[in-house]
């Protein structure tokens, strides 16, 4: 996703992505510099912020005797003295402003809060933190509408969750009266993301992942790249998409884990936001799509809960969407299908920096220059994934070692990183939607490739993750894994 709104072209001239060529690269910043001001390193380190407040909360608060109750075998519960300064919007039926009830403070206290970590980082970072405070108010609110959408009791029954209301939210504004040009420095799609995924990383524990061992290892470490390679192959060769951008966009988002693979991807390959509002506009409707229709056809035919789960953590792009299902199947199927996903995860990271190296080394190469160096793929690499990889190393390790532990790290995540990370995500649907123009996005749509794209694509990422999570759960390490 191309950030050239928020910080300067790091070329002399853009770059066009139908061509494999790219310009000579201006002078670069040093470390410091762009540690201070760019915007990667500003998710690092809100995230950061958010995560060391969280966790001391947690840990000043813990229960006595905490390690001495989980020795003797009691059941201790740790709860966040966070949590009810920090909500979002609950659920209601026919009254909206129920879903306010006792959720007021909450909401208030996550606007706040991040309406001042933001506003330090703009002003820190050389931008507008006055124009941000202006607008950041309207955005927000828009966000807590999606939120309240999402939240009505039909609605919620057929799991159409926020991500989707905030999107349409945005795109009706910026395809009816348009986008308002005072909202603009706090659009901040990238910073919103970036700063989420970070969070995402404290969640995403080592412990966990590997629960299941090498099977779910197989599932989503295997299949992935081969459905990945193998999409953009077909985008290329056979569709011949015209723009690459748009084509590894559209594959790592079906292939990996949906928006959050999309927003890695789309920064490594400087996917224009036209085309990574395209990947996820589709991403988000066959998401809805599969989440009914899979767990019917698991139940339909009687396929077992563990296959099913692994199944579906291996194919459903949002790991919200995964849990969602998972749970219509049961609690082994859903655990089955979460540490899938979570395993999978792991990849965006990996994704990320693959496709920085392969565009930086060979789509925007001219074949007269000489070749990129490392130097050129550490500029082009997502920084704000080494802060997913961190928080992921780093809470893992607190996770395992600590006493007590797994109860301080859940805590934390449940009683407040959580309900940021979703704020962050919320916005930056919002935001999406807010710079999106139909218009735009018509002339990526021409001819149907994209849709034929996703849609032959996920065909083949439903077949081969059937295949090997049978192979790998049903008949590999079958005995391993037997309840």
């Amino acid at each position: 996703m191309s950030s050239d709104s928020q910080d300067p072209d790091p070329y002399a001239s853009p770059v066009d992505p139908d061509q494999a060529t790219v310009s000579v690269p201006a002078e670069r910043t040093s470390l410091w510099v762009d540690m201070r001001t760019g915007e990667d390193w500003w998710a690092i380190w809100c995230a950061g912020i958010l995560l060391i407040v969280a966790f001391a909360a947690v840990w000043v608060g813990q229960p006595a005797e905490l390690a001495g109750n989980l020795e003797a075998g009691e059941t201790v519960e740790v709860v966040s003295p966070l949590k009810s300064f920090l909500a979002k919007p609950g659920s209601w039926t026919e009254n909206p402003l129920d879903s306010l009830s006792g959720n007021g403070v909450g909401i208030l206290g996550v606007f706040l809060t991040i309406a001042i970590l933001f506003a330090g980082a703009m002003q820190i970072r050389g931008k507008s933190a006055i124009g941000f405070l202006k607008a950041f108010p309207i955005v927000f609110a828009l966000a807590g509408l999606a939120y309240l959408l999402a939240g009505q009791s039909v609605v919620k029954a057929y799991n159409l969750e926020y991500a989707l209301w905030a999107l349409l939210v945005g795109l009706i504004i910026s395809n009816t009266v348009g986008t308002p040009a005072f909202l603009r420095p706090a659009i901040l799609t990238e910073f919103f993301i970036k700063t989420g995924l970070v969070l995402l990383g404290a969640e995403v524990l080592m412990s966990r992942l590997l629960a299941l061992g090498l099977p779910g290892i197989f599932v989503a470490w295997v299949v992935t790249p081969v459905v990945l390679v193998s999409t953009y192959l077909f985008g290329q060769k056979v569709l011949k998409i015209p723009s690459k951008s748009l084509n590894m966009v559209v594959s790592a988002d079906m292939s990996v884990c949906g928006v959050s693979a999309a927003i890695a991807t789309a920064g490594a390959c400087k996917a224009k936001k036209e085309e990574l509002s395209l990947a996820i506009g589709m991403s988000l409707s066959f998401t809805v799509i599969m989440m009914v229709v899979m767990p019917a056809i698991i139940r339909a035919t009687g396929m077992d809960p563990i296959l099913g789960g692994a199944w579906l953590g291996g194919t459903i792009d949002s790991t919200g969407a995964v849990a969602a299902a998972g749970a219509t199947l049961g609690d082994e199927a859903l655990q089955v299908a979460a540490t899938v996903k979570m395993i999978q995860n792991i990849l965006i990271g990996v994704t990320a920096f693959c496709v920085a190296i392969y565009w930086v080394t060979y789509v925007e190469r001219d074949a007269n220059a000489p070749g990129v160096g490392v130097s050129e793929i550490w500029y082009r690499f997502p920084k704000f994934v080494l802060g997913f990889v961190a928080m992921s190393i780093l809470f893992s390790v607190l996770y395992s070692t600590l006493a007590g532990g797994p109860e301080l790290i859940n805590a934390m995540i449940k009683g407040s990183t959580k309900t940021m990370r979703g704020w962050f995500f919320c916005l930056a649907f919002v935001s999406i939607g807010l710079e999106t123009n139909f218009k735009q996005l018509l002339p990526q749509l021409k001819g149907g490739k994209p849709l034929i794209l996703y849609i032959c694509g996920q065909s083949l990422n439903l077949c081969l993750t059937l295949f090997m999570a049978w192979l790998m759960f049903k008949v590999v390490f079958a005995e391993a894994i037997a309840p």
